[in-house]
């Protein structure tokens, strides 16, 4: 890299992450990156969180921030607000940032002017920091990807790397028009608006991050999932594969609900034109068959 380093702003906002918001601050702190600016947002924690950052903010300095609790998205866009970097890195506050991670980053996006995004590989830990087995390490050993808009909407690829190993151009943020507040799923919503904006996400084949699973992470609630993917879809619904997509996608989740939530299985399955019934279609109603019809 050439001339002035880029400033990097990270935001990390947290939310009833105690016992994990020191180590995830940390891991940031600890990057090699002489030019980095780190924002925490505190967003209505009812546990012991903010007496975790309070101590650390005062001894590196970094802005943080205690608000009432109003949600990841807009606590993102006000964040955006007010960064000062070119780039930026949206990282969790139960997740281990892992060393060299933002120096080679920068690199890349330098290297490559084109790219909107550059994420990497994650390792899946658990509430204590170990490495879960290898058939759940999906993430960890992905090699290079340059993905665009039907990568990601059909999708025909390889997975996108996760949001939480992603660096962004501020630049095609701001085109994006930030996060949309009544979307909760935050990560597939921007994705689109920047691919669909003709930028591209790429994948560097490089272990970026920890991402730590456990009963809070929020992909644990199935209900807000899928409405946040349906609505973030249809926003879409004029792409030719949107009505396959979509389908596929009910047929999966109505599949995994016909197991331990009937209810939401019988919602998803009223949505499921019946030409566009698979084997999942079927073997959902065979579990709801088996379980009976409560």
């Amino acid at each position: 890299m050439n001339g002035k380093l880029p400033l990097v702003t990270v935001i990390i906002s947290c939310y009833n992450h105690e016992p994990y918001i020191e180590e995830s601050i940390k891991s940031v702190l600890a990057q090699d990156y002489p030019h980095l600016e780190l924002l925490v947002i505190d967003d209505g924690s009812s546990d012991d969180s903010v007496a975790r950052i309070r101590p650390l903010a005062e001894a590196h300095g970094f802005d943080f921030h205690v608000q009432p609790n109003q949600g990841l998205t807009k606590t993102y866009n006000e964040a955006l607000a007010r960064a000062r970097g070119s780039l930026i890195v949206f990282f969790g506050s139960d997740d281990v940032m892992l060393p060299g991670r933002i120096t080679a980053q920068v690199a890349y996006l330098a290297e490559h002017p084109r790219t909107g995004v550059v994420g990497g590989n994650s390792e899946f830990i658990d509430s204590n920091g170990h490495p879960l087995p290898d058939d759940r390490q999906n993430q960890r050993d992905v090699g290079s990807q340059c993905l665009g808009f039907d990568d990601i909407f059909i999708p025909r690829k390889s997975l996108v790397p996760q949001i939480v190993t992603q660096m962004f151009r501020k630049s095609v943020l701001d085109e994006a028009g930030g996060f949309n507040p009544d979307i909760r799923l935050e990560d597939l919503y921007i994705q689109f608006k920047i691919t669909r904006a003709g930028h591209t996400i790429d994948r560097m084949p490089m272990l970026l991050a920890r991402y730590r699973m456990h009963p809070s992470n929020s992909y644990k609630n199935t209900r807000m999932m899928i409405e946040s993917f349906l609505a973030t879809y249809a926003d879409y619904a004029d792409h030719p594969a949107y009505e396959k997509v979509r389908a596929r996608l009910l047929n999966s989740w109505f599949l995994k609900a016909a197991g331990k939530d009937r209810a939401l299985a019988r919602e998803l399955l009223a949505q499921i034109p019946l030409r566009r019934w698979n084997l999942k279609t079927l073997r959902g109603l065979l579990r709801i068959a088996r379980g009976g019809l409560s």
